[in-house]
């Protein structure tokens, strides 16, 4: 169902507007003071957004009539409009295709299961990762996201389940997965801001706690250890797909830079700080990566290891030679898995049918690749 068209501009070239999400209370008070208004005002703003889910100003009644156009339209810039929106699985799933200020394209996935709601969110406008079964990888690197360009993909997925947009009537997002678009781990700042806004009790953010945010990473090393020393309770997800770096080299790129061992020892120092088991993210290609003996190789890397393995069956993207592993293959590789006292999860994929993989939907939108800035 098309929602938008919006004149597209050179993606990439704009700043992002500031947002009340990109700052803290304190940052928020002083914006509004550069106005000369009372901090306070930035209190009940902040109340009507994180709290109440309010973004218009007919809403906030408890503010002055000559103030809300004021303060919505210094704190609360439209960051993202919707241009495109799908949905399947019995109205459970829905993807929304957002543009930017810039033109830039990026997605988030509201998905509703019985014990929860989850909403995948993008930290990237394209990716810089290249890893070539993915189709935001293929598209390349437009640019990084604000802090409150991703908030807006949350802010937008609450705002819908309050309204009961969603098969199942109203609902909350309970969990929180940097799973879309993009590497989040290269847009450091920007998503640790969003994870800080994300925990932060109202009205300095939503509330929603640390342990139900799974934060995917490719394997930076660097970044790793450093996520390690900021206090955080969130899941860290390692896209791994390969137990052996000659396949890893080809299948995600950088680990020609940081090696398979390189990774997961950074990744275990994060499970140590923060106290959670790390997820470990295998898509199933056929022939390619689901060989019994590399199932025994990844049991030989993690056992003992505070790790859980999602195997995530391939969404393949159009024209690519990658495709899904079969299901006996899969299966077996499972199973190996659990011999080996690895934990082990089939992941549950859904939207295959509208372009449900990150970074299909923008590319089936706008075909050419996302200019580079």
């Amino acid at each position: 169902m098309e929602l938008v068209q919006v004149k597209p501009l050179r993606a990439g070239r704009m700043r992002p507007l500031r947002h009340l999400a990109d700052l803290d209370q304190d940052g928020r008070r002083a914006a509004v003071a550069e106005l000369g208004l009372p901090g306070y005002r930035a209190d009940q703003l902040s109340r009507h957004y994180f709290g109440r889910l309010a973004d218009s100003p007919a809403d906030m009644t408890d503010l002055p009539a000559s103030l809300r156009q004021t303060l919505t339209k210094a704190l609360l810039p439209e960051l993202l409009t919707a241009t495109r929106e799908l949905t399947c699985d019995q109205g459970m799933t829905r993807k929304t295709l957002w543009r930017a200020a810039d033109g830039s394209l990026v997605e988030s996935v509201l998905m509703r299961y019985p014990n929860r709601v989850t909403l995948c969110v993008s930290s990237q406008a394209g990716c810089g990762m290249a890893c070539p079964f993915c189709a935001t990888g293929q598209a390349g690197l437009t640019r990084n996201l604000s802090a409150g360009e991703i908030i807006t993909q949350i802010f937008k997925g609450a705002q819908a389940l309050a309204a009961g947009q969603l098969s199942g009537g109203q609902g909350r997002v309970s969990n929180i997965v940097f799973m879309g678009m993009g590497e989040p781990l290269a847009n450091y700042g920007p998503v640790l801001t969003a994870i800080r806004r994300l925990s932060d009790p109202v009205p300095s953010g939503f509330g929603i706690s640390q342990r139900s945010i799974t934060l995917s990473t490719v394997g930076l090393v660097p970044a790793i250890r450093k996520l390690a020393g900021e206090g955080l309770t969130a899941r860290l997800a390692v896209s791994l797909h390969a137990p052996d770096d000659e396949l890893r080299d080809e299948l995600v790129p950088v680990n020609r830079r940081w090696r398979v061992a390189e990774v997961l020892d950074a990744a275990w120092d994060y499970a140590a700080a923060s106290s959670r088991r790390v997820s470990i993210e295998y898509a199933m290609i056929r022939d390619v990566n689901d060989q019994s003996w590399r199932a025994r190789a990844l049991v030989s890397l993690l056992a003992g290891r505070p790790a859980h393995v999602n195997l995530i069956p391939l969404n393949p993207t159009p024209g690519s030679r990658w495709t899904a592993s079969d299901r006996a293959v899969a299966a077996e590789f499972e199973e190996t898995l659990s011999r080996g006292n690895i934990p082990v999860t089939v992941r549950d994929t859904r939207g295959r049918e509208i372009d449900g993989a990150c970074g299909q939907l923008a590319a089936a939108h706008n075909p050419a690749p996302n200019p580079r800035p």
